[in-house]
């Protein structure tokens, strides 16, 4: 059986993060976890004062600084990783702040469950009057879908988690996180393949944490389309979808293009019927959203976009590149 506290390596793959990391490792300098918690950043070589936010926790944390020369997400983490030798390692966001009971509770639900991955929902909290509107819309599932890590619930199986806490030996046997050419969907494809080999991914809502969204409407879309492109190129990767709620958003922009074409050689109706549908949908996001004030429509509807537009850009792009980037000993 396991020792109670093992040792836990958190990993944090940085670049210009000044503007949030002092936040992100002051929650983890309170954490409660009552054995050793190394901290490993890996930076991409950060040209504003992240390396100065960081240096300031040294006296607090047990820190280690490693360099991530590809810049990406993926190869930081996978550098992080293999610079310690804990047991367990849990992926840390340099945009998330921590509750403090966030690594005792992952490290407990991933040993009470069994299961190969352990992780929280993603609680989004906006600072400025549009990200306030983008957290609300990600708490509707007619914003988001319907997976669970968006929102708080029961605890239980799920497909994917956001960040998590997983065993050093079974993410090193996997071949480490995987990098897409959108610089997006390495965790979900990590915990796709988890589950193609019958792993389980489990969900405790008691794993706490607040997410910074992104605040104005372009860098929302810009994310949303990395988002969607991510996800077609793990159709390319694995030779299937994580899951096909992905397919919503791109039937969307499907038939706007489509409705688009028709009303301009003949009848608006087509095009008028999905628009009127779609307007439905975005006004039940804003029913749903728990509080959210009306620029909740134009958030959710750029989710819809940016994401739909993303997939199929990813599906046209083709997997030549995708297959060159993500070959790995675990695949």
């Amino acid at each position: 059986m396991a020792e109670a506290t093992p040792d836990v390596a958190l990993l944090v793959a940085t670049y210009n993060e000044a503007e949030s990391i002092a936040a992100c490792l002051e929650s983890l300098a309170d954490q409660d976890y009552a054995g050793r918690m190394r901290v490993v950043v890996a930076d991409g070589g950060s040209s504003d004062e992240t390396m100065s936010e960081v240096a300031r926790f040294r006296d607090r944390l047990d820190l280690t600084i490693i360099a991530n020369p590809e810049r990406r997400q993926g190869p930081g983490l996978n550098r992080a990783a293999a610079s310690v030798d804990s047991e367990y390692l849990i992926r840390i966001d340099a945009h998330t702040v921590y509750a403090p009971d966030y690594v005792s509770h992952s490290m407990a639900a991933l040993q009470a469950s069994g299961a190969a991955a352990a992780g929280g929902a993603l609680v989004p909290v906006g600072t400025t009057p549009f990200g306030r509107a983008v957290a609300a819309a990600m708490r509707s599932p007619l914003a988001t879908g319907p997976g669970r890590f968006h929102r708080k619930g029961m605890a239980g199986e799920v497909d994917t988690v956001y960040l998590g806490v997983f065993r050093r030996a079974d993410f090193m046997a996997l071949g480490g996180y995987r990098s897409f050419p959108s610089g997006a969907g390495e965790d979900a494809d990590l915990y796709h393949r988890m589950r193609r080999r019958g792993w389980r991914v489990h969900l405790d809502p008691k794993i706490r944490s607040t997410y910074r969204p992104r605040q104005t409407p372009g860098s929302l879309l810009r994310q949303q389309f990395r988002y969607g492109q991510a996800k077609a190129e793990m159709l390319w990767a694995n030779g299937a979808f994580p899951s096909w709620r992905p397919l919503a958003p791109a039937l969307l922009v499907a038939g706007v293009v489509a409705g688009v074409a028709v009303a301009i050689a003949g009848p608006l109706w087509p095009l008028g019927t999905l628009l009127g549908l779609w307007l439905l949908a975005l006004a039940g996001a804003w029913a749903t959203a728990r509080g959210g004030s009306p620029l909740v429509v134009p958030a959710a509807a750029l989710m819809h976009l940016g994401y739909g537009m993303g997939l199929w850009w990813g599906l046209l792009r083709g997997p030549g590149r995708v297959r060159r980037m993500v070959r790995s000993p675990g695949d």
